[in-house]
């Protein structure tokens, strides 16, 4: 009967233990908080600058960011994708910072059509480039090269004309003599007919003078008929046409691609690097991004022998200003010059034009060949 209890007490006192021991297991094993894990994020390839139309994908094109997996999709080109990246050909043109996407990549043996030079996608949507003539005066002594922002101003000669014939004026005199009614005679051998048909008898004897103009002289109270002493002097004005224009190219651009077989023959002859090389050659032209009608105005200016010049600017200046055009009376009252009167006496020798001094640091002109 004792062996019975303590049988009793022994089992009572396990299930006790057991009991204690799952309540700590669940307390301080199971229950255990979570450690949060912060999110994941996935190397991605963009473009790290700029890839033109038909443009091979190399590693020098490329730079990763890394963003959350979540936001990662299935036709962005992660780390581990770099070698199904590499050597493809863009379809279209890839600005900097664009993440590069399976649609905008294709492989090299497809090929991508690619309509016009490579340099014709650098012109915006809605734009045109067109080429100018150029001097080392207009283009502000080469300061202006490919991918410079410039304002172009335009200098134009204006004068007077006659209405009716579109000519200089003044117009050139005549005098008509023997006017009347006549009979027209002749012989048939001289190609007329002997008919004596009457006609309009006109003789015009031309003397080559101006038109001038008949002013009366109140000292003598006589008329005098004055004509130009010298032909009719243009007037010229200037103004800035276009602000923040994009220059696309100063100079030519190529016609022909790069021969590069010399480079790929070994057995080619290696250049010399003690030949003299050329002389670069002055540019002639300006190639500029403009719109249409800019465009159409340009053309107008090159085809009426207008002066052109580009002032440089800063590229990050957006602004455009309000400028005025420049003439004769305009710098007059603008700058405040004076007219100089007309006095009893001048300078000696007589200046007739604005000459340039001749400096001791000149360079002297160059000696002609003795023949």
């Amino acid at each position: 009967m004792r062996r019975g209890r303590t049988l009793i007490l022994v089992l009572l006192i396990v299930v006790i233990a057991l009991g204690v021991g799952f309540v700590i297991l669940q307390q301080f094993v199971f229950n255990q908080p979570e450690v949060a894990e912060g999110p994941v994020y996935v190397e991605v390839f963009y473009a790290a600058q700029n890839i033109s139309q038909g443009g091979r994908i190399t590693e020098d094109v490329l730079a990763t960011l890394q963003i959350p997996q979540e936001n990662v999709v299935s036709v962005m080109y992660t780390r581990d994708e770099l070698p199904f990246l590499v050597d493809k050909i863009a379809k279209l043109p890839l600005d900097q910072g664009v993440v590069i996407t399976e649609a905008m990549v294709t492989d090299s043996s497809s090929g991508v059509s690619v309509s016009g030079p490579q340099w014709a996608a650098l012109i915006p949507t809605g734009m045109t480039a067109m080429s100018i003539p150029t001097d080392r005066l207009s283009v502000s002594g080469y300061a202006v090269t490919d991918g410079a922002h410039v304002n172009v101003n335009a200098c134009l000669l204006f004068v007077d004309v006659d209405p009716a014939y579109q000519t200089v004026l003044p117009n050139q005199t005549a005098v008509l003599t023997g006017t009347g009614i006549g009979r027209l005679e002749g012989s048939e051998g001289q190609g007329f007919v002997s008919e004596g048909l009457p006609i309009l008898s006109l003789g015009v004897v031309s003397s080559g003078s101006p038109q001038g103009r008949l002013e009366l002289d109140p000292s003598v109270q006589q008329p005098y008929f004055i004509i130009p002493s010298e032909a009719q002097r243009p007037r010229m004005v200037c103004q800035t046409l276009l602000q923040d224009v994009t220059v696309l190219k100063l100079g030519n651009f190529p016609l022909v691609a790069v021969d590069t077989t010399a480079a790929a023959d070994p057995a080619a002859a290696p250049a010399d690097p003690n030949a003299e090389q050329a002389a670069p050659v002055a540019p002639d032209l300006v190639t500029l991004i403009v719109s249409p009608q800019d465009s159409v105005t340009l053309s107008y200016l090159v085809y009426t022998n207008a002066r052109i010049i580009l002032t440089l600017r800063n590229p990050a200046d957006e602004g455009r200003l309000a400028t005025e055009a420049s003439t004769l009376q305009f710098l007059l009252s603008q700058y405040n010059i004076p007219v100089p009167a007309k006095l009893p006496y001048a300078m000696q020798p007589a200046l007739t034009t604005l000459t340039s001094p001749v400096l001791p640091n000149d360079a002297p002109p160059a000696e002609e060949p003795q023949q």
